[in-house]
C-alpha cells in the first residue's frame, strides 16, 4: 500500500497546479470561455499521456540503455534540485513559462501549457521513480498512477476556474505558492539524490 498524502504532495510540488494558472490564462487571453475549456482539456489528456507513458516504459528505456535507476534517482535529482532552485531564486514557474507564447489555440495546450508546465521534467522524474518495479507491485504503481491523475484532475479544475482564482490571489500570490513548491521540490529532490547514494553503493560488488 502507497503512502497517498506523500505521493498527491510530491506530484502536486513537482506538477505545481497553482503554478500553472498563470500560463493558462496568459496562453487563453484571447479566446473565449469555450476555446478555454478546450485548451484546459487538451493540455491535461496530453499531460496525462505523456506521464503515463513514463510510468509504463520510463524504466524500460532506463533498463535498455543500460542505466541503474540508482543514477537515475542522483542525476535527475540534482535537475529537480536545479529546477526547485530556479523556482526559488531565479524566475518562478509562472515567470518563466509564460514567456513562451504561441498563437494556435492547440499549439498553447500542447507547448507550454502541456509540456513542460503540467508535464514538467520533475514530474516525468517522480512518474518514473515512484513506479520503480523493484520497489512496487503492479497494483501499487496503478494506485500511483491513479494519484497522478488526480493531481492532474485539480489541474484541469483549476485552470477552468482560473479567473476567480487570479482575482482571489493575483498573479503575485500564484507566485509565491510556486515558490513555496520550489522549496518543498528541493528536499524531494534532496531525498532522491541520497537515495540513490544508498542503493548505488549496496549495488557495488
Amino acid at each position: 500500500m502507497i503512502e497517498y498524502l506523500a505521493v498527491f504532495i510530491t506530484f502536486f510540488a513537482v506538477i505545481d497546479p497553482i503554478g500553472t494558472i498563470p500560463v493558462f490564462i496568459a496562453v487563453t487571453a484571447q479566446y473565449d470561455q469555450k476555446t478555454k475549456r478546450r485548451i484546459a482539456l487538451l493540455a491535461t489528456i496530453v499531460a496525462a499521456f505523456v506521464l503515463i507513458f513514463f510510468v509504463v516504459v520510463g524504466e524500460i528505456l532506463l533498463k535498455a540503455l543500460s542505466i541503474p535507476l540508482s543514477a537515475f534517482q542522483i542525476s535527475g535529482g540534482i535537475v529537480l534540485f536545479l529546477f526547485a532552485l530556479n523556482m526559488i531564486f531565479g524566475d518562478s514557474k509562472p515567470e518563466e513559462e509564460i514567456k513562451s507564447l504561441n498563437d494556435s489555440h492547440r499549439d498553447t495546450a500542447i507547448f507550454p501549457l502541456a509540456v513542460p508546465s503540467i508535464a514538467s521534467p520533475g514530474a516525468i522524474l517522480a512518474a518514473v521513480l515512484l513506479t520503480e518495479n523493484a520497489m512496487f507491485s503492479i497494483v501499487e504503481q496503478l494506485q500511483t498512477a491513479l494519484v497522478m491523475l488526480s493531481v492532474l484532475l485539480v489541474t484541469y479544475i483549476l485552470m477552468l476556474i482560473s479567473g476567480f482564482i487570479t482575482k482571489c490571489i493575483g498573479m503575485s500570490g500564484a507566485s509565491v505558492v510556486s515558490r513555496v513548491m520550489g522549496l518543498i521540490l528541493s528536499a524531494i529532490a534532496t531525498t532522491n539524490i541520497l537515495n540513490g547514494f544508498s542503493e548505488y553503493y549496496q549495488l557495488l560488488p
